[in-house]
């Protein structure tokens, strides 16, 4: 997994650099304030909106789709977010099971304290549990090094207690995040995974719809993004995971792809 140590973006080295120039320019030339202001209040409205596109790699390191030797091997990953549920998981994972496929469920840390028994129960039928933080706040990007510290190790000595396993991915809460993320992942040795695909099964209702762009372009490689945990439903009440997933599965077998965890894809 992750090193330890915490290796700057060339962008986040910019924006340093950036800072300090700004700092030596007022000292030198306080008549330049305002250039100087005007430099840092841009550089900051990017990295909000950098933090605000899950799948970016200008603030540190991101799994947006799985590495080079996983897609030689014609791998994909399915995660599955938010959970667990204790009426949508346990359908998941005999769905799962009848395909023969792992998955990645990236949990949050007080619904696992929930429902421990579940969680382990996804470690026990061959799934990964991955870290989501502890209490899945809308709020997370707003937060600076310390409450996401707390955050994360929270879900980490949750999650490790529970299942007997450390997880090694984060992936955070609407895949949204600030400039103060990545040194906690890397002191903590957690790897930040977006997605390559969603289809926005929280929100959206039709089936149909998310199954469509969960498999537009689907190929070697790709990261699928469902919830069993805050679910949509279908005009019918069903959570829209379960509608979708059997003909998600189907189709990948048929394309020839296999599913695996984020961890056995780095084997």
């Amino acid at each position: 997994m992750r090193s330890a140590r915490w290796q700057p973006t060339l962008f986040i080295r910019a924006t340093l650099a950036l800072h300090v120039l700004a700092l030596v320019l007022v000292i030198a030339e306080p008549g330049q304030w305002r250039w100087a202001l005007g430099a840092v209040l841009a550089n900051h409205a990017l990295l909000t909106l950098l933090g605000l596109w899950p799948r970016s790699h200008w603030l540190g390191p991101n799994w947006t789709r799985l590495p080079a030797a996983a897609t030689a091997r014609n791998e994909i990953a399915l995660t599955i977010d938010d959970g667990p549920d204790p009426v949508v998981t346990p359908q998941v994972l005999d769905m799962l099971d009848r395909y023969a496929v792992q998955a990645t469920f990236f949990c949050i840390g007080e619904k696992a304290a929930c429902y421990p028994d579940l969680c382990r129960e996804i470690v026990r039928r061959g799934h990964a549990v991955e870290n989501h933080s502890q209490h899945h706040r809308h709020h997370f990007s707003l937060q600076g090094r310390a409450g996401i510290t707390r955050e994360l190790q929270a879900a980490q000595d949750t999650l490790t207690t529970i299942t007997g396993q450390r997880p090694g991915f984060f992936r955070a809460p609407a895949g949204l995040r600030n400039p103060f993320l990545d040194p906690v992942l890397a002191r903590l040795g957690l790897q930040l995974a977006s997605w390559s695909a969603r289809g926005f099964d929280t929100r959206v209702g039709d089936a149909e719809r998310v199954k469509n762009k969960l498999l537009h372009n689907l190929r070697a490689g790709a990261i699928l993004l469902l919830h069993d945990g805050n679910a949509a439903r279908t005009p019918q009440g069903t959570p829209v995971i379960l509608e979708v997933l059997p003909a998600v599965l189907a189709a990948a077998t048929a394309a020839n792809l296999r599913f695996v965890t984020l961890r056995l894809a780095l084997t």
